[in-house]
């Protein structure tokens, strides 16, 4: 997204009462648009300078969550852009994916706190 759509969109949803800033990225020329979230996550929306528009979901700085591109997003206006942010679920869940009997493996098990948050998580084979 040029400077000049990101300004226009942040300008839109400040009108929604959004709370949204223009992201620029330091030494690179992709500029994107930042909405906090108000359970603390932010969404990053088309900060990447690829065609399309899609967002990465932060919390503290560490990728909590993803929008993938929206198909034929890529000529999208201002006004356009910023209905869609502004109607975006971010507690959404993803889409289960669908495996083939034959191929399918067992999931590990889920990670486990011990008793009072004490302990390790078990995060399970990388």
């Amino acid at each position: 997204m040029d400077e000049v759509t990101a300004e226009q969109v942040v300008e839109l949803l400040r009108a929604r009462r959004i709370f949204a800033s223009v992201n620029r990225r330091v030494g690179v020329y992709n500029v994107g648009v930042r909405v906090v979230i108000p359970d603390g996550r932010e969404a990053i929306w088309d900060n990447d300078g690829a065609a399309g528009l899609e967002a990465m979901v932060l919390r503290d700085g560490m990728l909590v969550g993803f929008v993938p591109q929206l198909p034929d997003s890529d000529d999208l206006d201002a006004p356009s852009i910023a209905r869609i942010i502004a109607d975006a679920d971010y507690d959404a869940k993803p889409e289960p994916r669908v495996t083939r009997p034959e191929t399918a493996t067992p999931s590990p098990p889920a990670p486990t706190v011990s008793p009072k948050g004490r302990g390790r998580r078990w995060l399970g084979r990388r």
